[in-house]
């Protein structure tokens, strides 16, 4: 079942009357409603393009934060094969907000990292809805240095709210731990890819998406800070999110125009939550397209393509 989100609600009235006239004439077979809901599905479907032409970027974000998108788990189940997960930070624990190992991705070794926010629950409560300790960004700091000690390309897919930042991560070395995975990022000698799949929040996503390559799906988000935090803070009024969103400039195209990311990812009609088959397709076509892009390419030449990267970062959209 379809979970609609508070901007969907009109969406939401047409295609459960639709689905009402299907469930009566299933109940009752001497019934015709097909012209009749074949005109609802028609309405909604013009209704979902008329919605999803022009989100705003607070709508976007609450797209992003959809609970049904495909989240790294699936993304490591249906595009990588041979998958070892690999687990702990042989220090303190292991963090299942972040999950990652070694893999095979289009026949080629690679390690793969992300962060899981969870699909139910259960599963929500024990990965911490996505949210790493200071473990999880410690594990993720072995993996990229056992890739670059084998020469393996490293893929990251985001998707956070942020770093957890409770009491006991705090007093383990939170923004320690950050800054050894952005260190991390920024001095593995093999190509490193990462594309944002729902949240980039702050700190905790940049740990993982400081990358040669970064592509963004397209109703994802990425900021420093998440837009009711960013009201808090400027209005002390959490209310004032969706002022906070447009100033953020969060969305794929703001941070594409400022040369932030490299590239985006359509989306389905309607989010990805809508055909995760699509979504993840689209995802492994841009993964491919970027690892070809340091196909032969040095240690020496990757760094400095990074490192070139991030000087830079910002020029265009200041310079426009």
């Amino acid at each position: 079942m379809t979970q609609y989100l508070d901007f969907e609600k009109p969406l939401a009235e047409i295609e459960g009357k639709a689905e009402e006239l299907r469930a009566l004439a299933r109940s009752n077979k001497e019934m015709d409603v097909a012209d009749e809901a074949a005109g609802l599905d028609a309405k909604a479907s013009k209704l979902l393009d008329d919605l999803y032409r022009d989100l705003t970027p607070w709508r976007k974000c609450q797209v992003a934060r959809h609970p049904e998108r495909p989240h790294c788990k699936d993304y490591i189940a249906a595009l990588f094969t041979e998958y070892t997960p690999l687990a702990g930070d042989r220090n303190f624990a292991d963090d299942l907000a972040v999950m990652g190992g070694l893999a095979r991705f289009e026949d080629q070794p690679v390690m793969v990292i992300g962060h899981e926010k969870g699909s139910d629950t259960k599963s929500r409560i024990e990965r911490n809805f996505g949210m790493a300790r200071p473990e999880g960004y410690r594990k993720a700091v072995r993996l990229i240095q056992t890739a670059d000690r084998f020469n393996l390309p490293v893929v990251t897919l985001v998707d956070t709210a942020g770093a957890y930042p409770g009491k006991g991560a705090e007093e383990r070395g939170q923004s320690e731990a950050i800054a050894r995975s952005t260190e991390a990022c920024l001095q593995a000698g093999v190509p490193l890819v990462s594309v944002i799949i729902g949240e980039g929040g702050s700190g905790g996503a940049v740990a993982f998406a400081t990358a040669n390559r970064i592509a963004m799906l397209e109703h994802s988000i990425y900021s420093v800070i998440s837009p009711e935090g960013c009201a808090s803070i400027l209005w002390k009024n959490s209310e004032k999110m969706r002022e906070a969103a447009e100033a953020l400039r969060l969305t794929a195209q703001d941070l594409k125009k400022l040369g932030v990311i490299d590239r985006i990812i359509p989306e389905p009609r309607g989010g990805a939550h809508r055909d995760k088959a699509q979504t993840i397709a689209s995802v492994k076509k841009a993964l491919s397209t970027m690892l070809k892009e340091f196909k032969g390419m040095d240690r020496a030449a990757l760094l400095q393509d990074r490192r070139s990267k991030y000087l830079d970062m910002g020029s265009k959209g200041l310079a426009a």
